[in-house]
């Protein structure tokens, strides 16, 4: 029943999704019967299940066209036979009418304001408007009701108990939905494209240069602690993922998400990793949290009994950055994890917010004595989207900051080792190209250690690091646009 993402679009277009969903029903019924009756298949043998449903599917497609045959007067193609065996599939088992769009490799972003208010945005090309994906909002919220029955994450639900819902899709996919609170059901999915990337492949992206690339896996070998930031779909994780993959392959890793998305313990790269995914409450709240909860700042000191020579938190959003920083302090170094920040310049101001969620025994104080002990490096991401005069989506590495201990009133000094560099004129006079991503600034303090984890120092003498020309704007003097710039 494979067919390619986009004629599955199209098919499920003519496919009278009423005749589709009363199919669903009898099939469900059906094999709910089948596998009642049948020991040894259970629930959990998801394989088993598809397995009965497509021969159940089939089945049921055929009764249908037989059916329709007597009262038309003409049979349907062995196409559209296809086209609704396809829709019922996915509508039983996997996303129904959103799964062709799941299945689109190009699609980044799917927004759902209401069933029938629909965008999609692929790589480097704007937004835009989709057919429906539900007939109802009620539909709507049903679809993501059974995709979060069957993410075998824990409990996760979508209801006016609990009316948000984050969780996991087949591919690597992260959805994020509201309903009840909202008036719609609004979805929000993201798609990493770059999922088995490395340092060397971001390079040939674009996302750093060689310079960095080589620094960077210096900076893991060498164990110190770095925190990649940016804004919301800019790269952090497919960076993070990249920076994992220098870890050397012995050693003993954990990982911290709330939903899997760095997927380090499939890839293949480290042979010891204990991936560790938070779990949501059943709705029902006890001592004013969600019963059943577990987040990922609970799941730290567990994690730090497992034997593990580094922690990589998928994100942190929350007070669970104290015991993420304590972490960092204590352990053996080598840790990472992902941050939201604008600009690179917020991220200490960030993380003191942070830690004042983590109780009323936190200061600002406090918070920046972590911050200026926990960490190395900080790596921020910037994205320039110029598809909306004709241009492309250009994500790169803006910033390479070091944490060079407490400076003036007891904030974390931060020393600029790659950063942007503005135009203008060079002491001789001469005119020097802007250059938006980052390029060799000020040598870290920790050279040395650099030096002895394999990095070549001579590469910071390079003004320009290895990019082999200026960044392409359609909008020059990207140094100057919001990206900031060191002169």
């Amino acid at each position: 029943m494979s067919v390619e993402p986009m004629e599955r679009m199209a098919a499920a277009l003519v496919v009278d999704v009423k005749v589709a969903h009363e199919l669903k029903r009898q099939v469900a019924a059906e094999l709910y019967e089948q596998l009642s009756n049948t020991p040894g298949v259970g629930s959990s043998d998801a394989a088993g299940q598809r397995q009965r449903g497509r021969a159940l599917i089939e089945e049921a497609v055929a009764r249908w066209s037989d059916a329709h045959a007597v009262a038309r007067g003409t049979s349907p193609t062995r196409e559209q036979d296809r086209a609704l065996a396809e829709v019922v599939f996915d509508l039983l088992f996997r996303a129904g009418r959103l799964q062709p769009y799941l299945d689109d490799p190009d699609i980044e972003n799917i927004l759902i304001n209401g069933c029938d208010d629909v965008w999609i945005s692929k790589a480097n090309q704007p937004l835009r408007q989709v057919p429906p994906v539900a007939d109802s909002d009620e539909e709507l919220v049903e679809l993501l009701q059974d995709l979060a029955r069957r993410h075998g994450g824990g409990e996760r639900s979508l209801s006016t108990a609990s009316p948000m819902l984050a969780l996991r899709l087949e591919g690597g996919m992260r959805l994020q939905a509201m309903t009840s609170v909202t008036p719609r059901p609004y979805v929000a999915i993201r798609r990493h494209r770059v999922q088995n990337a490395t340092l060397g492949d971001l390079v040939q992206l674009g996302t750093v240069d060689s310079t960095m690339a080589s620094f960077l896996a210096a900076a893991i070998r060498a164990r110190k602690n770095v925190m990649i930031t940016g804004t919301q779909g800019v790269g952090k994780t497919s960076l993070l993922r990249a920076m994992a993959g220098e870890i050397p392959p012995d050693e003993r890793v954990g990982t911290l998400e709330s939903e899997f998305e760095l997927w380090l313990h499939t890839l293949g790269h480290l042979r010891q990793v204990v991936p560790m995914e938070a779990r949501e409450g059943n709705g029902e709240r006890v001592d004013g949290r969600a019963a059943g909860e577990l987040s990922i700042g609970e799941l730290i000191p567990a994690a730090l009994r497992m034997t593990l020579s580094r922690i990589i938190v998928g994100e942190v959003r929350s007070g669970e950055v104290v015991p993420m920083l304590r972490v960092m302090t204590n352990g053996e170094g080598g840790s990472m994890c992902t941050l939201h920040a604008r600009t690179p310049h917020m991220v200490v101001d960030r993380i003191a917010e942070l830690c004042l969620e983590y109780g009323a025994q936190m200061t600002d104080q406090l918070a920046y004595r972590l911050t200026a002990n926990a960490l190395d490096f900080v790596v921020h991401v910037t994205m320039i989207d110029e598809t909306g005069i004709g241009g492309r989506r250009h994500r790169f590495v803006s910033h390479i900051l070091e944490v060079a201990g407490l400076g003036e009133q007891g904030r974390p000094a931060l020393n600029t080792v790659f950063g942007p560099r503005k135009g203008g004129t060079d002491a001789q006079g001469r005119p020097v190209w802007a250059e938006p991503r980052a390029v060799p600034q000020t040598p870290p303090a920790c050279l040395d250690d650099l030096r002895r984890a394999g990095f070549d120092a001579a590469l910071l003498r390079n003004p320009y690091g290895t990019w082999a020309a200026p960044l392409s704007l359609r909008v020059n003097g990207g140094a100057d646009q919001g990206v900031g710039g060191v002169a």
